[in-house]
């Protein structure tokens, strides 16, 4: 038997027992979620349509978790214009555990264990993030995870040592002394003589001194010319 139903604006195809994951409900784990938008019913080859809906159909189920789901990246881009932005979204969803199905005369109820660990534990046990570590879910207490091969390796058996038997060692005969290297001595330093100074060869003829210049004699005054008598005068 199989039920289609509506919610969150959506249709689902369902049957009892099955894992739906729907819109955001309000509610705790645990608690009852009844759904009595049934638009169809099916039982074998028989098939109830609703108009709209199925006149006292109703499909119950279990809350186990309300969680984010899984991330989307939204990409904004203008061209030519230099415009880019990213974003991210993650929508609120309910995960639910359909258990009975009622309507048109018939039935169908699921008789399993409904198992409340929420999703976030089961991939943790699954990825044995932490070693050792103990799980608690609500009425149930989960298993010891295993630990991971690198932490097996560490926490190995360490190697027994092998004990090597110490054979005796044969005494060396005794080397004789060498005797004992001189001390050298210390030599002076030699001491150059400085060599005199070079005499300057002396010419075979004296250059003769030279005779200081003689001032030479003043110039004697021109005699002052007579004065000639004019014409006019001598009357």
């Amino acid at each position: 038997m199989y039920a289609v139903i509506k919610t969150g604006g959506k249709q689902y195809r369902v049957k009892a027992g099955d894992l739906l994951v729907v819109e955001k409900l309000g509610g705790e784990p645990g608690s009852t979620i009844t759904f009595d938008e049934v638009l169809m019913l099916g039982d074998g080859a028989g098939v109830t349509i609703g108009a709209p809906t199925v006149a006292g159909a109703v499909v119950e189920g279990a809350l186990i978790e309300t969680r984010k789901g899984e991330k989307i990246k939204v990409f904004k881009k203008i061209r030519r214009q230099g415009y880019r932005r990213t974003g991210g979204h993650r929508q609120q969803e309910t995960v639910i555990r359909v258990t009975a199905i009622n309507g048109a005369g018939a039935s169908e109820k699921w008789d399993g264990e409904i198992d409340l660990t929420p999703k976030s534990v089961l991939n943790a046990r699954s990825r044995a993030l932490k070693d050792g570590a103990e799980w608690d879910a609500p009425g149930k207490a989960a298993p010891k995870a295993q630990p991971s091969k690198d932490v097996a390796k560490k926490v190995a058996a360490p190697k027994a040592e092998a004990v090597v038997a110490e054979a005796p060692v044969a005494e060396a005969a005794p080397v004789a002394e060498a005797p004992a290297p001189k001390a050298p001595v210390a030599k002076a330093p030699a001491v150059k003589a400085k060599a005199a100074p070079k005499a300057k060869a002396e010419t075979a003829e004296a250059a003769p001194a030279k005779a200081p210049a003689k001032k030479a004699a003043p110039k004697a005054k021109a005699a002052p010319k007579a004065k000639t008598a004019k014409s006019g005068d001598d009357a």
